[in-house]
């Protein structure tokens, strides 16, 4: 099953779920007024606000922590283009016959770096060609020594293109360190509990109505499950609806300046 079909599921659950027990706490709420019509909702106030604030918060929360992943991600996306394009810049000062290369290394590398990405959600391929990268990386580094060491290349080979090389490199880790950084599972647990137990409370409330008032009830579910959706779409920009893709044309259009 793929993530979208897997995420839009879930919500889809969530979303029949809160409907359902928005319905069992208006029979609970009425079966109560029907025992004790004075007391059916004394204090009941104070536990619902502070639920619903509860819920409220962690929304807030989870949906600012994936924005600003969402964020990060885009930019080290166009910080990894720019530190190509240094190092590739920098080959010139490599004597003239060690360059051709190196220049068909860093073009095969921004390959594979585009295609480690492109090959998502298939983790192990997407692993495989990660595995081919640093293979790249460590081709590309030894070739630059040895050709930074030879008669006729200048100092300024050493100082200048070996730690744009090196930028280079750690970039690949601080992208794959953020791609997989996410909140714990229990996270979403505790998202999704609260949306139900909000939505039993709120159906215990809606009590005192003869009738169902099925636009404040749909109303409600729908938002939440949407609100939910988002959130985990925007912590999993490389699986569903809400991608960065559009920034990897960075990656595109340096490796064409290469040709």
């Amino acid at each position: 099953m793929s993530y979208t079909a897997f995420a839009s599921l879930i919500t889809l659950g969530l979303f029949v779920g809160m409907v359902a027990l928005l319905e069992i706490g208006r029979r609970l709420g009425v079966r109560r007024i029907a025992n004790d019509p004075e007391g059916a909702q004394a204090g009941t106030g104070a536990v619902d606000g502070a639920v619903f604030a509860l819920l409220g918060l962690l929304i807030a929360f989870t949906f600012s922590g994936a924005a600003t992943r969402f964020d990060e991600r885009r930019a080290l996306i166009v910080q990894e283009a720019n530190d190509i394009g240094t190092a590739y810049l920098r080959l010139d000062l490599l004597p003239a016959d060690a360059q051709p290369a190196l220049r068909d290394l860093f073009r095969r590398y921004v390959a594979s770096r585009l295609d480690v990405y492109r090959k998502l959600p298939d983790i192990e391929a997407a692993r495989a060609e990660l595995l081919r990268s640093n293979e790249l990386q460590g081709e590309i580094w030894r070739q630059a020594v040895a050709a930074a060491g030879m008669n006729g290349a200048p100092p300024a080979a050493n100082m200048l293109l070996l730690p744009a090389l090196n930028q280079m490199i750690d970039i690949t880790t601080t992208r794959t360190t953020a791609a997989a950084m996410h909140p714990p599972i229990v996270i979403f647990v505790l998202l999704y509990g609260l949306a139900l137990i909000a939505a039993l409370l709120a159906g215990y409330g809606m009590c005192g109505t003869k009738s169902r008032n099925w636009l404040h009830m749909v109303g409600f579910a729908a938002s939440v499950a949407v609100a939910v959706y988002v959130v985990i779409d925007i912590e999993y920009p490389r699986l569903g609806l809400i991608r960065v893709d559009t920034f990897d044309q960075v990656l595109v259009d340096l490796l064409e300046s290469m040709k």
